[in-house]
């Protein structure tokens, strides 16, 4: 006869599920057994932080849920910050924790807290499974709905008592193919007459465009419209930014340098733009330009985002019948292509600075040397994000993993594990502050049990950076952000990682190009410099560019 237990690692099975991530406990050790004996390897972390890190970077990646398994109690809410960034992401996660058993209460209330009640606004659904015979019907239920627009992570408790009850008979319900509505005529009629009439039509792409089944339409949707575009930083490689029509990425909410385009456009085309995002501009209450929104889902109306028109349903299909009806009747805009020249030219000014400690624009120029076009780097969150949002040029779709919704520090790192995972064959690189860097580094080790090829680029500043930044614009004293490192390249010796300091700014792309050529995981700390850097972006901020002028 089958175990609860059984019947759930049957469930997951059935699924398409290969790799768990976690730290288990006694509650599910009958899980652990069913997973011995199963197809689904257990993959062990050292916080159960990293383990959600991991699962929803997999959805991110394959748009499938990846699974990740903790105890009760503190294993469970240790949780909550994982489930957080895979729900304000759009990330299609499954959570599975433990529980005493039901039944009986031999502890008493021992490490016993209301997760499924704690993970209620953290996720799109929580439940806890109270009897061996409905493991099957929850499974598939929490499949789907992690899986349905809009993606996110699912909660699932399972008792011990139930995982260790015994079944009859029981049998897992067959997968089904997901159905997305699509947009009704009058709605693309409207949004093509809308663009039509336009003088100055631009193109955005959000985070929910950025689904790895989108690429080919909206690349086509670009290439045959001949519309111009930007991205948000979530949105950022939905479409190749090697496109001639790529006007930039909004890094700020207003006065980057893509702001031009976004002034002078009359209309915008908002494609997937989910507002969990910083706004990527700031809507004007009348005068300023028109919005179509096109989304799964009606638009969420904020202050910053009230469009004029919504265009609701499966965006592949939506983009490809807006462009059956625009194709071949939109002029070039030579104003736009023309301003296109000049935001490039400002993001990449200053790229090759020989200064040190190195720059935030010198990195992202020379990491983009050595990573190859489908070659993934995973940022961790700090100041150098805004630098790579901006200057980082994408040829590939989800070869820039940002996270620009919770924007957590300490996903980073397992972010670029999740990505070394799923295709050992591409380069991986994870870029992460010293701050950021230190809230996961145990997971080094699990990076080297694994035997992942990785570089972990560690940009060393003894400071929370960006906050320190912010602490600049709104001129408080520098006070409270600074702190003190371990020697790096031991660090990840002591781990079994091979580690390198770079001393120059010329031993930049020779450092990294041989740590991917050396293999296995390999850690590199780079001093990094801020202040030049803050001041530019803090007159940039106040005083835009005054010597470039809108047509």
């Amino acid at each position: 006869m089958k175990k609860g237990s059984d019947l759930l690692v049957e469930a997951l099975e059935n699924e398409g599920v290969d790799r768990i991530f976690g730290v288990p406990g006694e509650e599910n050790l009958d899980v652990v057994e069913s997973l011995r004996t199963s197809s689904i390897k257990l993959i062990l972390t050292r916080h159960e932080q990293a383990a959600a890190f991991m699962a929803a970077t997999h959805g991110r990646l394959t748009g499938k849920p990846g699974v990740c398994i903790a105890t009760l109690g503190p294993g469970a809410l240790n949780f909550s910050t994982g489930a957080a960034y895979a729900h304000l992401g759009a990330m299609p996660m499954i959570l599975i924790t433990g529980q005493k058993a039901i039944m009986t209460a031999k502890q008493a209330r021992f490490q016993i807290v209301d997760v499924v009640a704690s993970m209620k606004p953290l996720t799109k659904m929580t439940r806890q499974i109270v009897s061996v015979a409905s493991i099957p019907s929850v499974v598939r239920d929490a499949f789907r709905v992690a899986m349905e627009e809009r993606p996110g992570p699912v909660h699932l408790e399972l008792p011990e008592d139930v995982a260790a009850e015994e079944i009859a008979d029981a049998s897992v319900i067959p997968v089904h193919p997901l159905e997305r509505p699509v947009a009704q005529a009058t709605a693309l009629d409207r949004a093509a007459e809308m663009i039509l009439a336009a003088k100055h039509p631009l193109v955005m792409i959000g985070a929910a465009g950025n689904r790895p089944r989108l690429v080919e339409a909206l690349s086509s949707f670009v290439r045959r419209t001949g519309l111009p575009f930007f991205n948000t930083q979530m949105g950022k490689g939905a479409v190749t930014g090697g496109s001639n029509l790529y006007m930039g990425t909004a890094a700020l909410s207003e006065r980057d340098y893509v702001h031009l385009a976004i002034d002078k456009a009359d209309l915008i085309i908002s494609i997937g733009h989910d507002t969990v995002e910083k706004p990527p501009f700031l809507m004007k209450s009348a005068g300023g330009s028109k919005v179509v929104h096109i989304g799964y889902q009606s638009a969420n109306v904020e202050q910053v985002y009230h469009p004029d028109a919504e265009v609701i349903g499966d965006i592949g299909a939506t983009v490809t019948a807006l462009a059956d009806r625009l194709e071949g009747k939109l002029a070039t805009d030579p104003s736009m292509l023309e301003l296109r020249q000049t935001i490039l030219a400002r993001i990449n000014d200053r790229a090759e600075e020989d200064r040190f400690p190195v720059t935030p624009q010198r990195i992202v120029h020379d990491i983009r040397q050595v990573m190859p076009e489908d070659g993934i780097v995973c940022l961790d969150n700090g100041m150098y994000k805004i630098w790579f949002a901006r200057n980082y040029r994408t040829h590939v779709a989800n070869t820039l993993l940002l996270d620009n919704a919770l924007a957590t520090m300490g996903a980073g790192l397992p972010s670029a594990m999740m990505a070394a995972l799923l295709y050992p064959e591409r380069r991986v690189m994870a870029v992460c502050g010293d701050g950021g860097f230190m809230m996961n580094s145990q997971e080094m080790e699990t990076a080297v049990r694994l035997g992942l090829n990785l570089v972990v680029v560690i940009l060393s500043d003894n400071a929370y950076g960006m906050i320190r930044w912010k602490q600049a614009v709104d001129s408080f004293p520098d006070f409270g952000m600074t702190f003190g490192n371990p020697d790096f390249v031991r660090y990840a010796q002591a781990y079994g990682a091979k580690g390198s300091r770079v001393t120059a700014v010329e031993e930049l792309v020779p450092t990294l190009e041989a740590a991917f050529t050396g293999g296995g995981v390999h850690l590199v700390e780079i001093p990094i410099d801020y202040s030049e850097n803050t001041r530019v972006l803090v007159e940039e901020l106040r005083n835009r560019s005054p010597d470039i002028q809108l047509a």
